[in-house]
């Protein structure tokens, strides 16, 4: 059973914190009159969260008591949680995180650009929709990713849609699959109704090899794995890593690297 004993005394004072920087008017409350401490008071936390106060002030002591991860993401909405004081939030009260939107589209930090154009090796940028939101002059060699528009930049729709990249992947069923594979963990992170979901139902509907595989529901490690693809007539072979560059908005910079010739796996997707 999980129990708040270890992070009691922190998730207390991290919710007396957020309560006490809220001002009554940023929460549609009127801000007249005295108060004894700044911020919020309990029972106005409690109400706008849709709780009684004995019960909000448990919480905010850090006593042993249940909670929702329903209630828990109200409660960041009432305290105007940003992502990572939400994660945290859920982190102290020892909740799973729920779902998040799968709906990332964000202008990549110059620095993160910068690092990538730095590599010697193809690396690309995804979101957790597995939209490509930058890539260097390696990748576009290895994947041709600037022959798409920018709108069309989708690693998973372009391997079950397009031709050209079909062609390159060398087999292609085999690495396709793995790769439909490693991204229904990500499909399973987005909540009901974004447009992680709209991809998915399309490409049902205009590949029957990714349909296939969806009903399939084979899910493999994250991570690694081996990849060979025919770059300008020649076959060559990759090892693949992930780094996450932005966890709240599942951000990860994808790495090909030439793959040692002894080194075997099995083409798992960009993880």
């Amino acid at each position: 059973m999980r129990t708040l004993e270890r992070t009691r005394p922190d998730l207390s004072a991290f919710l007396r914190a957020c309560r006490e920087r809220l001002l009554p008017e940023e929460v549609g409350l009127p801000s007249g009159g005295r108060r004894r401490t700044p911020g919020l008071r309990r029972e106005e936390v409690a109400a706008l969260a849709g709780v009684g106060l004995t019960w909000y002030t448990w919480l905010e002591q850090g006593r042993d008591i249940g909670v929702s991860a329903r209630f828990l993401d109200n409660l960041a909405r009432v305290l105007k949680l940003d992502a990572a004081e939400r994660r945290h939030l859920f982190l102290l009260a020892h909740e799973r995180l729920p779902a998040e939107p799968g709906v990332t589209w964000c202008v990549l930090p110059p620095l993160v650009r910068r690092l990538m154009h730095d590599l010697p090796h193809p690396a690309f940028v995804l979101n957790l929709r597995w939209d490509v939101l930058g890539f260097n002059s390696l990748a576009d060699e290895v994947l041709g990713l600037g022959a798409y528009p920018q709108g069309q930049r989708n690693l998973l729709w372009q391997m079950f849609t397009n031709p050209a990249l079909h062609a390159r992947f060398v087999p292609w069923e085999a690495q396709a699959l793995a790769m439909l594979s490693s991204f229904r963990r990500d499909f399973a992170r987005a909540t009901e109704g974004t447009d992680i979901h709209e991809l998915a139902d399309e490409l049902k509907r205009v590949s029957p090899e990714f349909k296939i595989g969806w009903e399939q529901h084979d899910v493999q490690p994250s991570c690694g794995g081996r990849l060979c693809l025919t770059v300008q007539g020649e076959r060559r072979e990759f090892e693949q890593t992930s780094l996450i560059i932005d966890e709240s908005r599942h951000l990860r910079l994808v790495v090909y690297v030439p793959a040692l010739q002894d080194g075997k796996g099995d083409g798992s997707g960009p993880g």
